[in-house]
């Protein structure tokens, strides 16, 4: 079992990667919970496959549970669905002493984990996410949000799980299309990383050796990850390296209205802004062009004509990441050496033109 830490002043706590470990979460689960009452919060998409074996495994093992389900996708991320989730639970009575469990992909996460850190002011509140994309990205850190129609992710709290289990096997029984994106988020982290983790990204060229080398690369994704949130848990300032390809990727993702998965957002955020940075002489030649090789060798995009829309510029003016009316953009000056870089709002639109 391959075993990543993370410390922070609001908990500590481990995430746990093993092949086949849903099949007894119950067994990770006694050694930080004891027996309580929890909610297991999936979606139509993963309750089918996983969330009957995993609430059978926890009856057996004492914990009481009932399975909430919201609709796949991310428009479950919202004040109804938000809403509907904690009224369930409320009616199921949780208490201060009892739990919830986030079985699904990052939408499930996010949610979860807010619903957790808002109802009675704090539950305790566990991860087993089920997608690539939450295993390397959303189900670590303790970020927890929900969107609204000025942007993504704009409500939401800081709430770290008590345990992250992480079962690769599990990405098996994803479309193609959700394993490809969620490796956007690998390539990011390499990308910063460098070294013997990015030479690992330069051997991925498909899905199936996404699916071949998984442990490793969850591994060394949230190892990264877990780094960085351990220095600096509520993105005060080095964890903002972690939004690299996020401004641009968020604001295209948003217009696109469900036709571009999260990941492929990303895929094209990092993409533009490093070639908008390597335009200006401000990051290594061949460094973008390097980015993009290792993104379209397994299919993600590189543009879309949102691009151009006027909008995107919009939209990144309420961005998270603007402090004293500029916005911070994370770029690499080459593989390995990430930077930051603050815009203006006033001349964000002439920044990022073409």
């Amino acid at each position: 079992m391959r075993s990543v830490a993370v410390d922070t002043k609001a908990r500590s706590y481990e995430i746990l990667i093993e092949e086949g470990v849903l099949d007894n979460p119950a067994e990770h689960l006694e050694k930080v919970w004891t027996k309580r009452r929890c909610v297991i919060l999936t979606d139509t998409n993963v309750y089918p496959l996983y969330a009957k074996k995993v609430s059978k495994n926890l009856s057996e093992a004492g914990f009481e549970n009932i399975v909430i389900t919201v609709e796949a996708g991310e428009k479950s991320k919202s004040w109804q669905t938000l809403s509907n989730v904690v009224s369930q639970i409320a009616d199921f009575g949780l208490t201060r002493g009892d739990g919830l469990i986030a079985l699904g992909g990052g939408v499930v996460g996010d949610l979860g984990g807010l619903c957790a850190s808002l109802y009675m002011r704090g539950i305790s509140f566990v991860q087993f996410p089920t997608s690539l994309l939450a295993q390397v990205d959303s189900s670590v850190g303790g970020k927890t949000a929900i969107d609204i129609a000025q942007g993504k992710n704009l409500v939401g709290t800081f709430y770290q799980p008590d345990l992250v289990l992480i079962d690769p096997l599990v990405l098996k029984t994803l479309d193609e299309r959700v394993t490809v994106e969620g490796y956007a988020e690998v390539v990011k982290c390499a990308a910063m990383v460098g070294g013997t983790f990015w030479q690992l990204i330069e051997k991925i060229d498909d899905a199936q050796a996404i699916l071949k080398h998984a442990p490793e690369l969850i591994q060394r994704s949230v190892s990264f990850k877990a780094e960085v949130v351990t220095k600096d848990e509520k993105e005060g300032s080095l964890r903002k390296l972690l939004n690299f390809g996020h401004s641009i990727g968020h604001a295209v993702e948003l217009l696109a209205d469900g036709r571009l998965l999260h990941g492929e957002a990303i895929s094209i955020g990092l993409s533009e802004v490093n070639r908008i940075f390597e335009s200006r002489g401000l990051t290594e030649e061949g460094t973008t062009q390097a980015i993009c090789d290792r993104l379209q060798a397994v299919g993600l995009p590189l543009e879309d004509e949102l691009l151009s829309d006027f909008r995107v510029t919009d939209i990144m003016k309420h961005d998270k990441k603007v402090s004293k009316a500029a916005l911070t953009f994370v770029y690499l000056k080459k593989i390995g050496e990430p930077e930051m870089f603050s815009v203006s709002l006033d001349e964000l639109q002439r920044f990022i033109e073409k």
